[in-house]
């Protein structure tokens, strides 16, 4: 049976791997990584040898979903992961799931050997860690309902989805880069109050930066997005590396 992967790798410790993942990247044929150097340093720290790695990214060089498919035609064992956490959460492997998806239901593969190709087809997942669920596990909110952003838009709709935040009854968890992070919390300030500056008659609401989750300079920070805002700007050396952003109202 051909087998797509969908396997979690870590956010930063490469021991918070789970022993599913080490023997499933140890027997596919082929690994899909976002960055094969990474995904090698990962390999060789766990003693995986000899496999074959290839780039996958449809927007960049690499290989395409059509060789994909065609290894998964061949009878080939496929493993995806990205450079950290579960493939497809924010990261362009959504794209071929899709695709794979997409191809193997299709109605024109008819019945005979095709047909029972195509059933012979798998996705499975294999979970792992996540930014996303590490940052609210250790942000102190109320999780049982939340909003995921991802990625917020560099500059088309950002005001309205620091409007969206600032209503939200829920807790709002995205991600951020170190280039955009005191921005973020400048539009934060904006519009979360408590004298919005917006108009929305809203409270204060308590905004909690994950830095570096899993990693030697992990730090988690919490307070208002004033307070914050402030501690970045006196401390420059802290705006680096990855962040997770988590508001909830103030309990």
């Amino acid at each position: 049976m051909s087998t797509l992967y969908i396997v979690g790798t870590p956010i930063g410790n490469l021991e918070d791997i789970t022993l599913r993942a080490l023997r499933v990247l140890k027997e596919v044929d082929v690994i899909l990584c976002e960055d094969t150097r990474v995904t090698k340093r990962l390999l060789e720290r766990h003693d995986i040898t000899g496999k074959q790695l290839a780039t996958y990214n449809e927007l960049r060089s690499g290989v395409t979903a059509e060789k994909v498919i065609w290894w998964l035609e061949e009878g080939k064992r496929v493993a995806l992961v990205s450079d950290a956490g579960t493939p497809c959460i924010s990261d362009p492997g959504s794209m071929l799931v899709q695709r794979v998806r997409e191809y193997f239901s299709r109605s024109d593969l008819g019945s005979g050997e095709r047909s029972d190709l195509a059933e012979s087809v798998t996705i499975v997942s294999v979970p792992g860690p996540s930014a996303l669920t590490a940052a609210l596990s250790v942000a102190g909110v109320p999780a049982s309902e939340f909003l995921f952003l991802g990625f917020l838009p560099h500059k088309k709709g950002r005001e309205t989805l620091f409007k969206e935040i600032a209503a939200s009854k829920r807790a709002v968890v995205f991600y951020e880069s170190p280039h955009r992070i005191l921005k973020t919390l400048e539009s934060l300030k904006k519009f979360l109050g408590p004298t919005s500056e917006s108009g929305l008659e809203v409270g204060p609401k308590r905004v909690t930066i994950c830095r570096e989750l899993t990693k030697i300079h992990e730090e988690v920070k919490s307070g208002t997005a004033a307070e914050l805002l402030e501690f970045f700007k006196s401390n420059p050396e802290k705006v680096r590396g990855e962040f997770v952003v988590v508001t909830a109202d103030k309990s």
